[in-house]
């Protein structure tokens, strides 16, 4: 591994304590280098706030370093930005401070980016060097880059199932499938995606809240496929822990809690959720079920992930079967004592 590898990959760790937390922004890390020494550090820490170049710089002046950034190294994830925002445009900021490189680990589809940070820069004269640990930077900004380059969210199913591959049995109670460190991991996971998506039967079934208890994070925006408006006001869906959307086939309400999404029923429901969370801006969903509902992006090929859980040391009489992957390739494997994860990419993506 080359210096510049290794100082780009202490950016991606850094971009990662970002997680949750910088939608609909990226997660960016940056790395201040001066004769081999790191003399600051930074991240984008939440929406809204500085960008992590920012913070690298601001670091690196703390620590007394004003005057070497002029004979400095900027290591950074992604492209800085190059036009006001929330904040002002991070090239201009590296401009001023008169950094002579900047290396870059992959470039920023978002179109009021998208070359132009690096066209500044070399316009004032800046050394750029792109694409370093380029795979691994475009990995860490999976659900940005999706967003942006397929105007679409990214897409990640989950689900739990026996060690005979059934997801329910036909008892009137829900059947507990996963562990109590299998359960945290998931809310985790929820803290991680910007939405999480069930179908009305499962809804009606389980009475979910859909949120994260566990750990430290946001609230995913919760929604529900209610084709016909069949949940009660009364289930916890309509709390106000976190916001809610019911898509259906009778109602547009785009205010209050829940909200109202009215899709055709002559059309693909998926398809129709998909288009209409583009338009939401909301980046990533995590389908959380039900059978139907998941195999329903599987069929239509739109997903990215996928997360399986198995239970090892127990099955079903009967229920309900899993949902059947299509083109698809196991990426890892991670055992949590008798839960068994298997994480899967899509190699057919229809968009």
């Amino acid at each position: 591994m080359t210096k510049d590898e290794q100082y780009m990959l202490r950016c991606i760790q850094l971009a990662r304590q970002g997680a949750g937390y910088t939608a609909p922004n990226p997660m960016v890390g940056a790395v201040m280098v001066y004769n081999d020494t790191i003399i600051g550090e930074g991240y984008h820490e939440r929406h809204g706030e500085a960008h992590a170049e920012v913070n690298c710089i601001n670091r690196a002046i703390q620590n007394g370093q004003r005057d070497l950034l002029l004979k400095s190294t900027l290591y950074v994830s992604l492209e800085p930005c190059a036009h006001f925002g929330k904040t002002p445009p991070c090239a201009d900021l590296i401009i001023l401070h008169q950094i002579p490189k900047v290396v870059i680990g992959c470039r920023d589809p978002f179109v009021q980016v998208d070359g132009k940070g690096i066209e500044k820069l070399k316009a004032a004269g800046v050394e750029v060097v792109i694409d370093v640990l380029k795979q691994q930077c475009e990995e860490l900004n999976r659900r940005f880059l999706t967003f942006h380059q397929k105007m679409r969210p990214y897409i990640i199913l989950k689900w739990a199932q026996t060690k005979n591959q059934f997801i329910t049995n036909h008892s009137s109670k829900r059947l507990l499938i996963t562990n109590e460190f299998t359960n945290r991991l998931v809310h985790q996971w929820r803290s991680e995606e910007a939405s999480i998506l069930v179908g009305a039967n499962t809804a009606l079934m389980d009475n979910p809240r859909l949120t994260n208890r566990y750990t430290n994070g946001k609230q995913p925006v919760r929604l529900v496929l209610d084709k016909d408006l069949k949940l009660s006001s009364s289930a916890q869906l309509m709390n106000d822990d976190a916001p809610t959307i019911i898509f259906n086939y009778h109602k547009q309400q785009a205010h209050g809690q829940p909200q109202y999404v009215q899709i055709k029923s002559n059309a693909s429901a998926v398809l129709q959720i998909i288009n209409a969370l583009h338009q939401l801006n909301i980046q990533s969903v995590l389908v959380e079920g039900g059978a139907q509902l998941l195999q329903g992006f599987i069929d239509e090929h739109l997903w990215d992930e996928a997360r399986i859980i198995t239970n090892e040391e127990l099955t079903a009489d009967s229920g309900l079967p899993s949902p059947q992957l299509i083109h698809h390739q196991l990426i890892s494997e991670q055992q949590i004592l008798s839960d068994t994860l298997k994480f899967y990419k899509n190699l057919q993506s229809k968009i």
